[in-house]
């Protein structure tokens, strides 16, 4: 048995948790870490935290979360087995979802072909209700995942073949397979462990609209029209918060957002616009995190449909994508070029198979080998909610018409079109995806594996496949990034999609603040932040 070395106190685990962020919980003396209980001096008065937010949520249950700020409540309410690290780079702090460390798990084991990890939790841990965090609460937590409609593929994608409990305190996961991505997907909000007792006893229903998690915070209100208010778990068993309560403001508008945010009406915002960057830089109240993410934008092309199912008309859309004009005119530099359909910060990118450049004369070409000369007419739906792909869209359009292409763009409210895109009916559209873990095989399998659960433009290759179906069972790290490396390139020379961009995460926040470290998921944990004089 491979045996995870167990953290020798609390305090080191609280070290490691709060990474590079030592003003994370800052009610304890700076000699003394955050999560060791009272130290018998006066804690500091712990501050507010008032966060702009483009989008309410729409639900609480952490099987069910699927959007960015239903994954946040879930990660401000619940705990997970296991965590992040915390890494630095060009002088940021960001998770390193590599590097998995120990949460509700005080220590795990892993049998000689991994595929049994068996749990011993953390003792004397409680939910916000006060009943114990055991091995009866995990195995619930995870069943629910098992049957949900929305985190089921995720436990199908971690390998899971069950779940057993072994004694209270430790739980035992069977694997199909061994799985190279299962601790990162155990990380996951969807992975939180919830209250089995209080959700039994309040109905199927209950997480939908309330928490029953062992978190730093405590839920006090959600309103998805206009706020969500969580107050601290003071008796979170890494320590209080430093923040006594946390405010997200829903505000639809990014300019209110930034408007907001200028007049120190919220402490941070999200979701800022590339061109107000610059503007915000200049508050010398505020700082400005922009991260290179995982958060691609890509012209999906329905591979079923005609003319996109030929290559040759894929191939010549990507010759006249005006890339240059995407990322200064409407990105203002807060991109940079996608390559490949994985990230180029994810371990095992390659741009291998990467020609296309504004080329339109190629883009002609290939029109008329593929026969259509003379040009086609489309159908692009356009889903409401953010102006980048509007603005992405009739710069792409007046490119196509050069071509002989005429492009009918058909606008739909965001909602209309997320249902409308898991048909795997449409044309063509632009869409954004971030994988939350940072892993191509994890990406590649949800959007382009034939089998997929958001492949929505049907792309099918048996041989893409058949790479992914190997990479997923191989142990060894650089022969898996060889078989993605190859996958990627027969992506690329196929052209399901055109590639537009990789997106900056950009977050903006009053320089009192510090804790912030960025996240692949772009989830903002709270638990590490606070409030500065």
């Amino acid at each position: 048995m491979k045996k995870v070395k167990l953290l020798s106190t609390l305090v080191a685990f609280s070290i490691m948790l709060a990474g590079c962020a030592s003003s994370a919980n800052p009610q304890t003396p700076a000699a003394t870490p955050a999560g060791t209980g009272n130290t018998g001096t006066a804690a500091p008065v712990q501050k507010n935290l008032t966060v702009a937010y483009s989008e309410g949520g729409t639900t609480l249950d952490p099987a069910e979360a699927n959007d960015l700020t239903s994954d946040t409540l879930v990660l401000a309410a619940y705990d997970q087995l296991v965590t992040y690290g915390i890494k630095t780079e060009n002088g940021a702090s960001i998770a390193n979802t590599e590097d998995i460390k120990p949460m509700l798990a005080e220590s795990w084991e892993v049998n000689a072909d991994n595929t049994v990890y068996t749990f011993k939790l953390k003792s004397g841990v409680s939910f916000q209700s006060g009943n114990p965090v055991d091995a009866e609460a995990v195995a619930y937590s995870f069943d629910r995942v098992a049957k949900s409609s929305s985190g089921s593929f995720l436990y199908g994608m971690a390998s899971i073949k069950n779940v057993t409990v072994k004694d209270a305190s430790t739980v035992e996961v069977t694997l199909t397979n061994a799985n190279h991505n299962f601790l990162q997907i155990l990380a996951m909000y969807t992975f939180s462990i919830v209250d089995k007792k209080a959700v039994e006893a309040q109905g199927a229903d209950y997480l939908k609209t309330n928490a029953a998690g062992s978190g730093p915070f405590k839920l006090e209100k959600w309103d998805p029209a206009t706020e969500a208010v969580f107050t601290a778990n003071q008796s979170y068993w890494q320590g209080a918060p430093s923040l006594g309560k946390v405010t997200l403001k829903f505000t639809k508008e990014a300019s209110n957002r930034v408007l907001l945010l200028g007049k120190g009406d919220v402490d941070m915002a999200i979701e800022i616009p590339p061109k107000d960057v610059a503007s915000l830089e200049s508050n010398s109240a505020l700082t400005v995190a922009s991260n290179a993410s995982n958060r691609i934008l890509f012209f999906a092309m329905n591979n079923k449909v005609k003319p996109f199912d030929n290559v040759k008309v894929r191939q010549a859309i990507n010759y006249a994508i005006p890339y240059d004009e995407l990322l200064s005119g409407v990105m203002y530099g807060q991109a940079k070029q996608m390559k490949s359909a994985v990230a180029s910060n994810t371990p095992g990118f390659s741009d291998a198979g990467f020609v296309y450049e504004h080329n339109l004369d190629k883009a002609k070409e290939l029109l008329k080998e593929a026969g259509y000369e003379k040009g086609f007419t489309f159908d692009f739906t356009l889903g409401s909610g953010f102006d980048d792909w509007e603005d992405d869209a009739v710069l792409i359009q007046a490119e196509l018409a050069k071509i002989g292409v005429t492009m009918k763009i058909n606008k739909l409210a965001r909602a209309q079109f997320l249902e409308q895109q898991k048909t795997n009916n449409l044309t063509s559209y632009i869409s954004k995806w971030t994988s939350f873990v940072n892993d191509p095989g994890y990406h590649l399998g949800f959007l382009l594996y034939g089998k997929g659960s958001s492949n929505y433009i049907n792309y099918q290759n048996a041989e893409v496949d058949k790479l992914w179906d190997q990479a997923n069972l191989e142990t060894d790290a650089a022969k898996r990034s060889e078989l993605y490396k190859q996958a990627q390139e027969i992506i690329t020379t196929e052209a399901p999609w055109a590639y537009l961009y990789e997106y900056n995460r950009i977050v903006g926040m009053s320089n009192t603040i510090s804790g912030y470290a960025f996240y692949p998921d772009e989830v903002i944990r709270f638990y590490p932040l606070s409030i500065q004089e």
